[in-house]
């Protein structure tokens, strides 16, 4: 289907939950996002398997991982690399367990860097996946959608003749 499970978990009253993701398209293309169109296919197909293996639940939700998708295997920290993330390690460093950085593959293999801090006072941890108990994106959230064009001028006419507001 394209896709790929990011995450399940079941709570009480038999929900299940489903995450799901697009995969990864090279870096030159614009990144898809899951659709309601992709949550219904899912959805239809894990109902079918569900029903097959005998599977108790007793409501069923598919859907995007979201803004602040969870970072969990190996592949998303190198898909995400170079996004801002928080981090909350298992144990304390420092004392202090969370973290909020630019993420960076570190140079020991199987180690992963956040760089925090102010623009020229930038500090460093690195870290072993095994050492984090939760990662997710910082939400980037664009309110005006202009993709860094400039505003158009307040001053131009309704076809009516009066000013926009």
């Amino acid at each position: 289907m394209n896709l790929e499970l990011v995450e399940c978990e079941r709570s009480a009253g038999g929900l299940l939950r489903v995450f799901i993701d697009r995969l990864p398209v090279p870096a030159d293309q614009p990144q898809p996002f899951v659709t309601v169109d992709d949550c219904e296919r899912v959805t239809r197909q894990l109902q079918y398997v569900l029903e097959v293996e005998g599977c108790d639940y007793s409501r069923l939700e598919v859907s995007s991982p979201g803004l602040d998708r969870p970072l969990r295997t190996p592949e998303h920290y190198a898909r995400f690399s170079g996004s801002q993330v928080d981090i909350t390690l298992r144990a304390p460093f420092q004392g202090r367990k969370k973290y909020r950085g630019l993420l960076q593959q570190a140079e020991e293999e199987g180690s992963w860097r956040l760089v925090f801090g102010e623009p020229g006072q930038e500090q460093a941890l690195d870290f072993k996946l095994d050492e984090v108990r939760d990662a997710r994106l910082v939400p980037v959230i664009d309110f005006k959608g202009r993709k860094n064009k400039p505003a158009q001028p307040q001053d131009q006419k309704k076809p009516d003749g009066d000013q926009t507001p």
